[in-house]
């Protein structure tokens, strides 16, 4: 399939540059902020040819995303919810257009699977095997499903005010939880810190190319759902029957979302497929209301909540930075929009009100964006004859306790003064104890990449392991000469050099010949192939045939 051309334009000094996802800088001068610039005409162009041919999803508008290839695999049928007519509720406001996306339909039940699926994605087309993100609930468990998927070891740092049902989720995918006794933009400093000194990928939330990218997807598909409600609509994918709201309203923790789809709706506006930008209106819990607090004062820059008092933990961003400088900013430019608080009380009231009336079960993020819609409409803000589009962010079901025992988190207890140190001091050491001092070498030889990836997935799971991979039995020696592992996972069908052939290469080194290898193989084994395995082998065992129980006993039992 062709792609439409992309590039990287740094927020600062304007310069372009390639896409590169582990460059987070701009090479010119150094800024954090940078978007991605897209041919437009040759968009528009794509997607009048295809767009009416691919299913409903999130990968329909893959011209749109900084993603090279499409992996078919990594998806888990993400983006294509329901948008909703919200007839009760309407009603009620005396709003006959008020709509629901319902992102409760995601695979993880919220709109960060949007992010997840696009950032893993771009994770795995550069080759990122371990990543780490701090979170306040959603994020974390859509990344850990993602990245179980795709092979990559998640760390997640979480604040300990995070829901523990929430953090079950985390854990059951086989992400590494870091609970945080502290505040979430504390966890953010603890997760890059760790990030740092283990040179791994960081998940960067609204500097995340991709992660703003994804939800670009909400304005499409809103965009193409919309006509569907309206006397004369055509066929999906014409782009002159797409169609924008007066509003679009979001819960807000640190900005990320609208951001996103402002972008987004502004892209179909400059390629002619709506004739307006909607406004956009960002809802926060009153006890942690940065955004809202600058937006009455007429400030381009939020000052920072250092104490969160609010129940609503997953809209606990004390300090959005510079998000909300940018919101702002494409806000005003676009004729303004609102930002507005609701407290806990008007949000678990709204719960009950969407459940009765609309037959909907939101977690509390998502109602904060309904009971801003109705202050909003109350402050005759929102109008009577307005199409406007609530974001039902989300809806987690609980995991029990029982399933993951013990031992699924590691707790840090952060203070202020211990974030406020310098690096390798107090509590920023102590991140170095998160993994044991002696991590262990596995190197996987197989030559197809489902089953690498299964076998990684499966060590991730149960232990803390560096993991190479090898494509063929060829590299798979020369990277053992390299740098010999403590353990070799070796399949025995591969073309020009087979597993018997990589066991005997093995043999005629001494340093080699000692270390341990298990074979992992669909092949049903002869008596003279097994006789070939005998003492060159620690276990055999049968792609298909074993829990991942079984491979990590076997594994444990090489290598301790």
């Amino acid at each position: 399939m062709s792609r439409a051309h992309f590039s990287v334009q740094c927020l600062d000094c304007g310069e372009f540059e390639p896409f590169n996802l582990t460059q987070t800088t701009c090479s010119h001068c150094g800024s954090n902020w940078r978007e991605v610039r897209y041919d437009l005409a040759k968009t528009k162009e794509l997607f009048e040819q295809n767009l009416a041919e691919r299913p409903f999803d999130l990968w329909r508008y893959r011209e749109l995303l900084p993603i090279t290839e499409y992996i078919p695999y990594l998806s888990m049928g993400e983006g294509g919810t329901p948008l909703v007519h919200a007839n009760n509720l309407g009603m009620m406001l005396g709003c006959p257009t008020l709509f629901i996306k319902d992102e409760r339909q995601g695979p993880t039940n919220s709109f960060k699977d949007r992010q997840a699926a696009v950032a893993i994605a771009a994770m795995k087309e550069a080759s990122i095997t371990e990543a780490v993100l701090a979170s306040t609930g959603n994020v974390a468990i859509a990344y850990s499903a993602y990245s179980a998927r795709a092979g990559i070891k998640l760390w997640a740092f979480l604040t300990s005010l995070v829901p523990l049902e929430k953090m079950r989720e985390v854990a059951i995918y086989g992400t590494k939880v870091v609970k945080v006794t502290g505040t979430y933009d504390q966890a953010k400093k603890l997760a890059a810190e760790f990030a740092r000194q283990r040179n791994l990928h960081l998940e960067r939330g609204a500097c995340s190319i991709p992660s703003v990218e994804s939800m670009k997807t909400l304005a499409f598909e809103i965009a193409e759902q919309l006509p569907y409600f309206f006397p004369g609509y055509e066929k999906r994918g014409s782009a002159s029957k797409w169609k924008a709201p007066d509003w679009y309203v979001q819960s807000v923790s640190g900005g990320i979302g609208p951001l996103g789809v402002l972008k987004g709706f502004t892209e179909l506006y400059q390629m002619g497929f709506i004739d307006r930008i909607p406004a956009i209106a960002c809802i926060q819990a009153e006890g942690c209301a940065p955004m809202v607090h600058a937006w009455k004062a007429n400030k381009a820059v939020a000052d920072p909540i250092l104490n969160p008092k609010t129940h609503i933990t997953t809209l606990s961003t004390g300090d959005p930075g510079r998000t909300y400088t940018l919101l702002r900013e494409r806000m005003l430019n676009l004729g303004g929009g609102a930002f507005e608080s609701v407290s806990d009380e008007e949000t678990f009231r709204t719960m009950h009100i969407l459940a009765k009336l609309e037959g909907l079960s939101t977690e509390t993020a998502a109602a904060v964006a309904f009971a801003g819609t109705i202050k909003l409409f109350r402050q005759g803000i929102m109008k009577p004859n307005e199409i406007v589009v609530v974001n039902c962010t989300g809806h987690t079901m609980p995991v029990e306790n029982l399933i993951l025992g013990d031992g699924w988190s590691t707790d840090i207890v952060a203070s202020r003064q211990d974030i406020d140190t310098k690096p390798q001091e107090g509590l920023y050491g102590a991140l170095s104890n998160l993994t044991p001092e002696k991590v262990q070498k596995i190197i996987i030889i197989d030559d197809v990449e489902d089953a690498r990836r299964l076998l990684r997935r499966i060590l991730q799971s149960q232990g803390d392991f560096h993991i190479r991979e090898a494509e063929s039995g060829m590299a798979g020696i020369q990277m053992i000469k390299e740098d010999p592992p403590d353990l070799i996972i070796l399949d025995l069908m591969m073309p020009e050099m087979d597993g018997f052939a990589v066991l005997n290469k093995l043999q005629e080194h001494p340093n080699l010949a000692s270390i341990p290898v298990i074979v992992v193989t669909a092949k049903e084994l002869t008596k003279d192939e097994q006789v070939l395995l005998r003492g060159k082998v620690k276990a055999l065992m049968h792609k298909g045939k074993f829990m991942s129980d079984d491979l990590s006993d076997e594994i444990f039992e090489a290598i301790n």
